[in-house]
Formats: structure tokens, C-alpha cells, sequence
């Protein structure tokens, strides 16, 4: 087994060999590598910093992935229908920017301030991971960016976004059940066939966005909800509302 240390660069290598578990690779830089079939149980990946690597069928389980950065890489398997896996870790503020992340699995994970842009997230799932963070025992706050993403088939039932970014991504077939989405920004994004049942939209910007379909009677709340006057017509459609 190969090691790798903290601060080291590494580029253009097929990691085949290496031992993960409870590695510290804080600060550690990786270009154009391929990571396959890792388990990086415990791993230190602090501040580390992936450009153009492709990670493939990896789990990260009570990982250390604060501040670290990913880009232009490829985490599914479209074969296999597998993404990356990242369970009970901690991964505030890390960033995922044009990344293939289709069918990944966050579980249980902190995930406070991640930024995702420009990133394919068809499928993927979020159960148990927590965008929030106590800054006093009355002072709860969500803190994320979901910039241009695809998230059509995504799993996001549950999830708690209050007044986060969530603009110009696709949200087609995506479930949002009991979703509280209060005050966050989905202006000029996709929403048609999306599970929304008990959402919670009260303060939502949908300016410019595809809502036909979006049933206002079964959201959790709506009070606020900001449209454009063209968009009134799909929302009382919807209702059973004929508008002449």
C-alpha cells in the first residue's frame, strides 16, 4: 500500500493502491487522478482540493471534508447506477462546481454552508444531512447554494432549506415532500412534476420559473410566494380555475 501525506500534490495517477482509512490528507491537492471502489472510512480531507479526477464508487463514511473544494470531476457509475456516498461525515462548506455527482448518497452528514454549482445531481439523495447550524439555543440557521444543478429525480423529501440559493436549477420529478423551502431563492427554475406535497414555500422567490402543476392547496405553506402575473395562469389551472 502506497501512503500519501498532508500537503502533498498529486496528479495524473490511478489511486489504486492506497490506504484511506484515517488518512490525514489535509490541504492535499489532486489533478486528473481516478480513484475506484475506495473506502475512505475516516479519512482527513480538510481544505483538500480535486480538479478533474474521476472518483468512482467511493464511500466517505465519519469523513472530514470541511472546506474541501471538488471540480470538473465524475462521481457516477451510469452502468452500475452507483454515486458517491458520504455518511455521519463532516463537510461544512464544501464545494462542488461542474461535478457528474448522479445517484450520490448524503447521509446523515453536516453539510452547513456546501456550495453546489453547475453540478449533475440526477438522482441523488440527501437523507438525514443537516444544512443548519445553532448559533443559539433559539438561533437555527441553513446556510447552501444550489446554483444551476440538476437534481431530476432527487430525494430531497424532508430536507430543510430555509432561505437558501436554489436558482435556475431543475427540480423536474424531484421529490420535495414536507420540504421546508421557506424564503429561498428558485427564481427561473424547473419545477414541473416535482413532489411538493407539504412544502413549505411562504416567502419563496418562483419569479421566472416553470411551476405549471405546482398544487398551491397541498403546500405546508405558501404565504408570500412571489410569481410573476404571467405565471398566475398554470397555478389557478391547476386549481381548476379556467382564466379568460
Amino acid at each position: 500500500m502506497s501512503q500519501l501525506s498532508a500537503g502533498d500534490v498529486v496528479r495524473d495517477r490511478i489511486l489504486d493502491d492506497v490506504d484511506w482509512a484515517d488518512a490525514d490528507l489535509t490541504e492535499t491537492v489532486f489533478e486528473g487522478c481516478v480513484i475506484q471502489d475506495a473506502k475512505m472510512s475516516g479519512v482527513i480531507l480538510e481544505g483538500a482540493r480535486f480538479r478533474r479526477c474521476r472518483i468512482v464508487r467511493c464511500r466517505l463514511a465519519r469523513a472530514e471534508l470541511r472546506d474541501a473544494v471538488f471540480e470538473d470531476c465524475q462521481f457516477g457509475d451510469p452502468t452500475a447506477y452507483a454515486g458517491l456516498t458520504v455518511a455521519f461525515s463532516q463537510a461544512e462548506r464544501v464545494r462542488f462546481t461542474r461535478c457528474d455527482l448522479s445517484f450520490a448518497d448524503f447521509e446523515r452528514s453536516d453539510l452547513h454552508g456546501a456550495t453546489f454549482e453547475d453540478c449533475n445531481l440526477r438522482g441523488a439523495r440527501f437523507h438525514g444531512s443537516d444544512f443548519t447550524k445553532a448559533y443559539g439555543r433559539r438561533d437555527v440557521r441553513a446556510s447552501a447554494l444550489f446554483r444551476r444543478c440538476n437534481l431530476h429525480l432527487a430525494d430531497l423529501s424532508e430536507i430543510r432549506l430555509p432561505g437558501c440559493d436554489l436558482a435556475g436549477s431543475t427540480f423536474r420529478e424531484t421529490d420535495l415532500t414536507d420540504a421546508d423551502l421557506e424564503g429561498v431563492d428558485l427564481r427561473d427554475a424547473d419545477l414541473f412534476g416535482a413532489i411538493t406535497a407539504g412544502a413549505k414555500l411562504a416567502g419563496a422567490d418562483l419569479r421566472g420559473s416553470e411551476i405549471s402543476g405546482l398544487d398551491l392547496i397541498a403546500l405546508g405553506s405558501r404565504e408570500g410566494l412571489r410569481i410573476t402575473v404571467d405565471q398566475q395562469y398554470p397555478l389557478l389551472n391547476a386549481l381548476g380555475i379556467d382564466v379568460e
